[in-house]
């Protein structure tokens, strides 16, 4: 099986590192397009995998077609390489915004086609991918997407209408994550630790609370109690971070990202 990669930018290299870590497919199975040499000839030092300049080339090989441009780039490269896509292709599309329904009306002809909403944890093997596909897509093309996307993290069937909510709880919350991780060490240096060490314990104990969520099924409101022993420093923290509005402010950020996506 020929898989082909439009695009070969952080998010398309997650996906064929994750591939070839979980033994999917073969670097002599895979080929990428790019718009620079520079792109093209990175991705095949790092992968090994055969890179060419035409994306009408890549679709025309591939059994299995992965768009993984910008959203903004997405409509003039499925008309570039609608024509060439071979019948019987899987098409999954990893653009924000961009329904099973827009896709459909862009190829114009009756595809197998895979949304997915991938987030930058990806790249270091702990992504959370949403899915969804068209009726055309078999059970056997869909548990192919499911383990594709779950090589690099989780993946999970989702409803298309909840693809928005995918973007926003997954797909652009690491970046508040980050910022999270950035006051914390903050902080911590106002409190005299040195930057660099601050920075490792912040980002350690957002790892290691995430572990615990995951792997007890503990609500998260019982593993902050747990945290919070009567009258100490943990719950006089949660009562500042509660007077400054903080959970309101991360649902603010995270529906105002749905909003954008719906509008994409």
């Amino acid at each position: 099986m020929k898989i082909g990669f439009i695009g070969l930018g952080n998010m398309a290299r997650a996906i064929i590192g994750g591939m070839l870590r979980e033994g999917i497919a073969s670097r002599e199975d895979i080929l990428g397009s790019a718009k620079t040499q520079k792109t093209l000839d990175a991705v095949r030092e790092a992968y090994g995998i055969g890179v060419e300049s035409s994306n009408r080339a890549v679709a025309a090989t591939a059994d299995v077609l992965i768009l993984a441009v910008k959203p903004q780039f997405l409509e003039s490269v499925i008309g570039e390489i609608r024509d060439s896509v071979k019948e019987g292709t899987l098409v999954i599309s990893i653009a924000a915004g961009k329904t099973l329904s827009w896709l459909a009306e862009a190829f114009d002809r009756p595809l197998g086609l895979v949304r997915c909403m991938p987030n930058t944890p990806a790249l270091v093997g702990e992504g959370c991918t949403g899915i969804c596909a068209n009726d055309v897509v078999t059970e056997e093309e869909l548990a192919y997407s499911l383990r594709l996307m779950g090589s690099f993290g989780r993946a999970s069937l989702v409803e298309e209408r909840l693809m928005d909510a995918v973007g926003a709880v997954s797909g652009s919350s690491p970046a508040y994550v980050f910022m999270f991780i950035e006051a914390m060490a903050d902080a911590g240096v106002a409190a005299g630790m040195p930057r660099t060490q601050a920075y490792e314990f912040a980002a350690q104990a957002v790892l290691g609370s995430a572990k615990l969520v995951l792997e007890t099924g503990k609500h998260p409101g019982e593993l902050k109690d747990m945290v919070c022993s009567p009258g100490g420093t943990t719950i006089e923290g949660v009562r500042a971070l509660e007077k400054a509005g903080f959970r309101g402010a991360v649902m603010d950020a995270l529906l105002a990202a749905v909003e954008k996506s719906g509008k994409l």
